[in-house]
Parts: C-alpha cells; sequence; structure tokens
C-alpha cells in the first residue's frame, strides 16, 4: 500500500475509533518496486506511533524462512491486548536455544542485512523463472512484487466454469503431473480456476522440471480438446449429411 493510502486508513479508523491490524508477515520479501511501507512508519509520520488502536502482527516463517521455529511477534501499544497476548502465549512457549540462536542472529546486523537483499534477488530472479515458464505453457499469472507465490490463472483448462471442476484439474495435477499446488477455492476465492503455486521451496532445477511437466500436461489437454472438437465437427457435418439426404429422398418420394 502506498504512504497516502495508509494516511487515508489511519485517519479512518482514528475516526471512526475502529482497530486495525497489520499483517507484516511478507514485508521483507518485497522484491520489486513498489516498496513497503510499513503502518509503523506512516504513523511515525504522523506524529501517531503510540496509538493504541494499530496492532501489527509479523513472524520469522516467511523473511528469514524458518517456519519451524514458530515464532511471531505482537507489536501494540494497547495493555489489554499485550496481556492477553503475554497470557496466550504460555501455551506456545518458544524454546531458550532457540531464543539465544536467534537473538544472536538477529542482532548481526551486517548478515541480517545481506541475508534480506539476497534473499529478496532469488525471489525476483525465481518468480520471473515461474512466470516465464508458464507463459510458454500459455498460462498467466497476476502481476506481483512480493511474496512467495504466483496467482495462477487456469481457468481456460477447466472442463466447466465449477468448483468441483477446479478439483477435479488439481487432482489431475497432483496424481498424473506430480506437482502439489493450492486450488484457489483453499484460499477462498470466490472464481473456480485460480491457483496459488510456491516458487521458493525449491532448487531452480526442480522448477525447470516442474515447468516442463505442466507444459506437457498442458499441451495433452489442448490435443484432447482439440480432438473432442474435430469429433463433434464431424458428428456434426455427417448429422447434417444424413439429414440432406433424408429430404432429398423425401421430396423424391413425394414427388412419385
Amino acid at each position: 500500500m502506498t504512504r497516502p493510502e495508509l494516511n487515508l486508513l489511519i485517519n479512518f479508523i482514528t475516526d471512526k475509533q475502529i482497530h486495525l491490524i497489520s499483517d507484516e508477515i511478507y514485508s521483507g520479501t518485497v522484491f520489486n518496486s513498489p516498496s513497503f511501507i510499513s503502518i509503523m512508519e506512516a504513523l511515525k509520520d504522523m506524529n501517531m506511533e503510540k496509538n493504541n488502536r494499530v496492532h501489527i502482527v509479523y513472524s520469522l516463517s516467511k523473511d528469514l524462512g524458518l517456519p519451524g521455529f514458530r515464532v511471531g511477534a505482537i507489536y501494540s501499544n494497547d495493555p489489554t491486548v499485550v496481556s492477553a497476548a503475554v497470557k496466550m502465549s504460555s501455551f506456545g512457549l518458544v524454546s531458550s536455544q532457540t531464543q539465544y540462536l536467534l537473538s544472536v542472529m538477529l542482532s548481526d546486523k551486517k548478515f541480517r542485512n545481506h541475508y534480506i537483499v539476497k534473499n529478496q534477488n532469488r525471489l525476483l530472479k525465481r518468480q520471473r523463472k515461474l512466470v516465464s515458464g508458464l507463459e510458454k505453457s500459455g498460462i498467466r499469472c497476476l502481476e506481483s512484487n512480493a511474496g512467495l507465490f504466483c496467482w495462477v490463472d487456469m481457468r481456460h483448462l477447466l472442463s466447466s466454469d465449477t468448483f468441483e471442476a477446479e478439483m477435479e484439474l488439481w487432482e489431475r495435477i497432483i496424481y498424473d503431473v506430480k506437482l502439489n499446488i493450492s486450488p484457489g477455492s483453499s484460499c477462498h476465492c470466490n472464481e473456480p480456476g485460480w491457483f496459488r503455486v510456491c516458487f521458493a521451496n525449491m532448487s531452480e532445477d526442480a522448477l525447470e522440471l516442474a515447468m516442463q511437466r505442466l507444459k506437457s500436461f498442458v499441451g495433452s489437454i489442448k490435443k484432447h480438446n482439440h480432438q473432442e472438437s474435430e469429433k463433434l465437427r464431424k458428428e456434426s457435418h455427417i448429422g447434417k449429411w444424413i439429414f440432406r439426404l433424408s429430404f432429398q429422398s423425401f421430396n423424391e418420394q413425394d414427388q412419385r
């Protein structure tokens, strides 16, 4: 979101006296413009950094690739929210060894900055490779500048415009192509045919192989659809031919 959009949002929640939760878990994965602006930056510019209606949630799972560490954070100036978070944290404590490891790692500014920049460059390269590979198969993606996934349009591969057809296509990709992608319905998409494809959890060689498999799969679907179209065309042609013969025969009998 742009700075003016964030300012408008802050003014809106202030005027309506409602709370805002800013999920910034992907903030470090922005690999292309526009750059990421935290809601806290916008609050500081407006001299509202002590606002107790804005709460930020974050995790190390995405930016640092540490989902197995199960470490997250809530940043809030609301004492009630902080008190509740402290009580809830008792059910998911982070081990002392994990805390020590992370404190050493995050305190190393040189490593931290180097890692984030290198990770962003790698994400950009991998994302472009995925988009390029999909385009060669006749599949397009929504434009993106951050994250670990692409939102992929496979509506033209559905047998019908239904979520049942989406699940049918997903199962074929899982069992026949051997690729694990997420159907849009699992992400609460209200239109069938969209899929979420992760490009950050595999090597470049694996991604290249995945694109080859998908291209072959799409080619087989197009070939099947073409054969079905030809079959229908021939059946239609034969039907018209039979109709003309029948009509001609009927006229000859009528003339007799």
